[in-house]
């Protein structure tokens, strides 16, 4: 995600598109296979009725609710964000579908919330939905991609959700002293849930130090570094990786999930260019090499795809940073997988190792494919 002191160029949006690389198995170039991933997604999910929203599983059943919840919704917003940066002719073709979701994404804010700060829920509010709970790591992808549609476009509405979503974030740190490890970012405002994961905490500050390479300032960059160190000090094993969350009664869920480690590596990678100490970038590598060593193509199959579609951009942009080419292979590879056993034949879904299709899987097989499409020179505009 992410040379001494920042730098505030923002991501050119006709850059040029370098050769793509054959897709293994079925012969489809990333930008055909991406196309096709998309349309399977407004097939199955679109519901085409002027909202913008889609369901959340294929096939639909009687119990279900109308419209998928922020979560999933989101990223299929970041798979339209990604196929319009592609390249110019992408930006055309994608621009109106993009315009679309991104207005539907604001069907999720509410002006308020139990902390007192403005949010995405989980639900579409009213009259569309009942809104209900808030997440601070939905919200924290939702200002990553406005952060990324800002640094595209320089659309200044883009800036100010993306600002506004900080300041709940802020309102999100635990002061409860009585806490183990007291601090962090909470993951939700639910009051019977007093998580603190990795998850709400990298993101958050991932979109501190962008907000702060945008607007030169401070504040943000000093509440990225609390979440940062907070972080590292609870949750980070001592070969980098990073556990899944804190619970309340001081217990360690340790689960290692990729996304929990592709974010803290663009994180780093991000400081690094921020402050200019190389300990920074190192600390980026040595992350991204105890991932690598962990996570085969099985064990990739075995987590979400939204978190591998997190983890495989963030570390493009640790590549972007590091001014390597290190792990694209692996990012094609992965989808080379996806595409050949976990493509449904009937529907072109990605299809779960058990129960139903659902939406995120989908877009994020969108995201990978389309980023796969990007030439390097491009990666730096990631989150």
């Amino acid at each position: 995600m992410r040379q001494p002191i920042l730098s505030r160029r923002g991501f050119a949006a006709g850059a040029a598109l370098a050769t793509l690389l054959a897709a293994a198995g079925r012969g489809a170039p990333a930008a055909s296979r991406a196309e096709q991933w998309r349309a399977a997604m407004e097939r199955g999910f679109a519901l085409n009725d002027g909202t913008g929203l889609y369901r959340e599983y294929a096939p639909a059943e009687a119990g279900d609710a109308k419209y998928a919840t922020e979560w999933p919704f989101s990223q299929a917003h970041i798979a339209y964000l990604d196929l319009a940066m592609t390249d110019a002719a992408g930006a055309r073709r994608h621009g109106a579908a993009l315009a679309k979701v991104r207005a539907a994404e604001q069907l999720f804010w509410s002006d308020t919330s139990t902390s007192g700060r403005g949010g995405y829920l989980s639900r579409v509010v009213a009259p569309l939905g009942s809104g209900d709970d808030l997440y601070y790591d939905d919200n924290e992808w939702v200002g990553l991609a406005q952060v990324q549609h800002y640094r595209f476009t320089r659309d200044p509405a883009s800036l100010a959700h993306a600002r506004a979503v900080f300041e709940l974030i802020r309102s999100g740190w635990s002061d409860d002293a009585s806490l183990p490890s007291p601090g962090g970012v909470r993951w939700t405002q639910k009051a019977d849930n007093g998580d603190r994961n990795t998850v709400s905490n990298m993101p958050a500050a991932q979109l501190g130090l962008r907000l702060h390479q945008i607007t030169g300032e401070r504040a943000y960059l000093d509440d990225a570094l609390r979440y940062y160190r907070w972080t590292n000090a609870v949750l980070q094993r001592p070969d980098g990786l990073h556990h899944d969350h804190l619970k309340t009664d001081g217990t360690i869920e340790k689960t290692v999930w990729t996304y929990n480690q592709g974010v803290p590596i663009a994180v780093n990678a991000l400081l690094s260019q921020v402050t200019g100490e190389k300990r920074y970038l190192d600390e980026a590598q040595r992350i991204a090499a105890a991932s690598r060593q962990r996570f085969t193509i099985a064990q990739l199959d075995r987590q979400p795809p939204p978190f591998n579609a997190i983890y495989f951009k963030n570390l493009l942009l640790l590549d972007s940073i590091a001014q390597t080419r290190e792990h694209r292979p692996a990012m094609q590879a992965y989808a080379d997988h996806m595409w050949r056993n976990r493509r449904d034949a009937a529907t072109g879904l990605c299809r779960p190792r058990k129960g139903r299709m659902e939406l995120i899987d989908t877009a994020a097989m969108v995201q990978i494919e389309a980023v796969l499409g990007w030439a390097p020179e491009q990666w730096g505009g990631l989150y």
